[in-house]
This record gives structure tokens, C-alpha cells and sequence, in this order.
């Protein structure tokens, strides 16, 4: 995520892991973008090891995260948290603090095998935060050449609740890729691009729920 949104490499690597391991303040870890109303924290240096159970144990033993967040929500108009794949200690924290969900499904196979364990593990976390809701599985990375891609899609659609699917779906576009190397938001970058336009409106929708 770094470099989408124009972190460099060479950037220093420190975040929230050496927040939490008392090596730098939280001041030290927000870091400026190119864009004047976007900040982000990162991992950290932890993300450049090969052993990641310190972190993970932190994490499962902290409520810094919850702390942050709720210093973040008093501050900024949207705070999101992008976690990486998987149930672990990570991902269980971030939604214990969390008020909304967004499951990105990549149009493949393999991805389509991890949502069940995700939805449960969803809707495990609701006996510790009554207060989290689930805003949809988003279709990303679609390709309508693709049989395969095409497969994923109507099988999501088929057994998953209709309004638990977003009727939106993000398309692979090489715009999409260009504007990531780039460092830029495709949506900036290339407008007009399909990939654009359907992050636009997905954009549009969560923010008339985030309203009510």
C-alpha cells in the first residue's frame, strides 16, 4: 500500500509495530502523502523480517490498536485499516475495533475458498463488538475475458445473500496498475478509467450508509 500512495522506496520503514514496541512515538509513525488530506501508518520495520510472531503477539496482547483508532475517528473523517489476508491476531484486533467490514474478492479461485472462514470469523466478532457492520464482498480484479474470473463471480453472486454482494465490480484495468507504480489513486490519476469510475461509486454508496 505504500507505494500507491506515493511512499517510496527507501522511505523509512518504521509504523505501527514500533509504535506498539515503544521504539518511536505515534507522531513519528503518521506519515504524509502527496495528498493534503490523507495520512498513513504503516507495519513498520516488521514488515522486512522473516519472523512476524512478535508482531502478532503484540498485537494479540495490546488494545493499542483500539486506542489509536478511537484518537484517529475524533480526528480525521474516515479512518481505514487494510489488513492483510488471513484470520490471524492481526486481523482479529482490527476488527474487534472496527465499525465497518469491506471484504475485497478477488475474481479467482483460490480467493473464493478464504471467504467463508472471513464471514464466520465476522460474525464470531460480534459477541465483543455488538457494534461492527458487515458493508459488503467487493468484486475486484474482475476480468470479463477471463472464464475463470467470470466463474468466481456468478458463483458469489449465486450463494452469497444478494445484498451482501456490491453490485459494483472493479475491473482489471492496466490504468489501475500504471496508476499504482505511479503512486497515484487510479481515481485521480485516470479518472474516466472503468476501474475509476467503479471505485467512484463504491465510494459513493458506503458514504451514504457511513451518513445514516
Amino acid at each position: 500500500m505504500r507505494y500507491g500512495v506515493g511512499l517510496r522506496r527507501g522511505h523509512p520503514p518504521s509504523g505501527f509495530f514500533d509504535f506498539m514496541s515503544g521504539s518511536k512515538s505515534l507522531r513519528e509513525v503518521i506519515l504524509p502523502t502527496h495528498l493534503p488530506w490523507l495520512r498513513v501508518i504503516l507495519v513498520g520495520s516488521v514488515s522486512d523480517a522473516a519472523d512476524h510472531s512478535g508482531y502478532h503477539a503484540l498485537m494479540a496482547g495490546s488494545n493499542m490498536l483500539h486506542e489509536v483508532l478511537e484518537e484517529a475517528r475524533s480526528r480525521c473523517d474516515v479512518v481505514i485499516v487494510d489488513t492483510p489476508p488471513g484470520l490471524g491476531p492481526v486481523v482479529r484486533r482490527a476488527l474487534e475495533a472496527s465499525q465497518h467490514v469491506l471484504v475485497p474478492l478477488q475474481c479467482e479461485p483460490l480467493a473464493l475458498q478464504t471467504t467463508p472462514q472471513i464471514l464466520r470469523a465476522i460474525q464470531d466478532i460480534v459477541t465483543c463488538n455488538p457494534h461492527i457492520t458487515l458493508d459488503g464482498i467487493l468484486l475486484t480484479m474482475y476480468d470479463a475475458s477471463n472464464p475463470a474470473c467470470v466463474r468466481v463471480a456468478d458463483y458469489a453472486r449465486a450463494h452469497l445473500p444478494a445484498d451482501m454482494v456490491f453490485p459494483t465490480v472493479i475491473p482489471r484495468t492496466i490504468a489501475s496498475t500504471d496508476a499504482f507504480g505511479a503512486g497515484q489513486p487510479v481515481v485521480l490519476r485516470a479518472p474516466s478509467d472503468p476501474a475509476a469510475l467503479a471505485y467512484a461509486e463504491v465510494a459513493s454508496i458506503l458514504a451514504e450508509r457511513f451518513r445514516d
